[in-house]
């Protein structure tokens, strides 16, 4: 194996390791500390060829060098914030390793894994865990690819989370509770009485509405199932509106909708109730993964200002 590719290898390793380690603690690197950075990393490696040079590999060294790398690269602030770059370091630096040596077992027989099995003189059992430099060098930008996606998508569930509630709607004596993202894009109201839209899976309702309107509502007009329903047995009959809405990228259209008897919201720790409010069915899926399955109009919350939700969640529904 040749130095300079090494050398080569482990810059590129450590840059990226450093990056990733900026993109976790959301600290921004200037890129000739990136490269310094991750120089003094490379160098250190490149040592290893010099046997004079042996003593260099204790725990304390390693350490000592891996504060020195993150304090080129991102200076000292405060002790609080370069103590959480150091543990996010150690964090990628321990995600990689793992994830290389777990794709490594995984890709191992019985036969390989038995070839590296040593019998110590004392009668004990040891492995010999041999990684080629190539496996290593393919496998770590999957792994650290993982990792970041991981990393990205806890961090948008937490902020996601901050807009979910639980939400408590009553009709006739029947309750029903879901989760709920409060959506401050979603202006869509009853034109008339300017009465704002919650927006729910019809599903919820299922055994409550119609069997005609099973699986339909989103194949077919609502006012079409309005009149189909009109002169049949329907205990919320006098509940039915239509709200004319305009979706996403979607033509004008019409949406079925329930007066209840109130709404309850849970919200960041308060309780917002609301008899003024209108019930919109969705025939479809809010949520791919259920985290929520009703739409909360801002304004059933009573707040004055509410915080800008997730742009690729607000439904954006208005009125035409």
């Amino acid at each position: 194996m040749y130095i300079d590719l090494i050398f080569a290898a482990n810059l590129l390793i450590d840059g990226v390791l450093l990056w990733l380690t900026s993109w976790l603690v959301k600290q921004k690197v200037s890129w000739w500390r990136l490269i310094l950075s991750a120089l003094v990393g490379a160098l250190y490696v490149v040592m290893m060829f010099v046997p004079e040079l042996s003593f260099l590999y204790t725990f304390l060294i390693k350490f000592g060098l891996s504060v020195l790398m993150l304090w080129i690269a991102f200076g000292f602030r405060s002790l609080q914030s370069y103590l959480r770059a150091l543990g996010a370091f150690y964090i990628i630096n321990f995600a990689a390793a793992g994830g290389i040596i777990g794709f490594h077992y995984l890709l191992q027989s019985s036969g390989d894994i038995w070839n590296g099995m040593i019998f110590t003189s004392s009668g004990g059992q040891a492995y010999r865990l041999k990684i080629g430099f190539w496996f290593v060098l393919a496998l770590l930008p999957l792994v650290l690819l993982l990792f970041k996606l991981i990393q990205s998508s806890r961090r948008y569930r937490e902020q996601l989370d901050t807009y979910i509630g639980e939400v408590t709607v009553e009709i006739d004596g029947v309750s029903v509770t879901c989760p709920g993202l409060l959506d401050t894009g979603n202006r869509l109201s009853d034109p008339l009485t300017r009465i704002p839209v919650m927006v729910m899976e019809a599903s919820l309702w299922e055994t409550h509405l119609p069997a005609a309107w099973k699986g339909r509502l989103t194949q077919t007009g609502a006012d079409t199932l309005v009149l189909e329903t009109d002169g049949q047995s329907f205990a919320w009959q006098d509940r039915i509106r239509l709200v004319p809405y305009r979706g996403v990228n979607r033509g004008a259209s019409f949406m079925l909708a329930l007066k209840p008897d109130n709404v309850t919201i849970q919200l960041g720790g308060d309780t917002f109730c609301s008899k003024r409010v209108l019930i919109g069915l969705d025939g479809g899926t809010l949520s791919g993964d259920g985290a929520y399955r009703a739409v909360i109009h801002p304004d059933l919350t009573h707040k004055e200002s509410a915080p800008e939700a997730p742009a690729d969640k607000a439904m954006g529904l208005s009125n035409l």
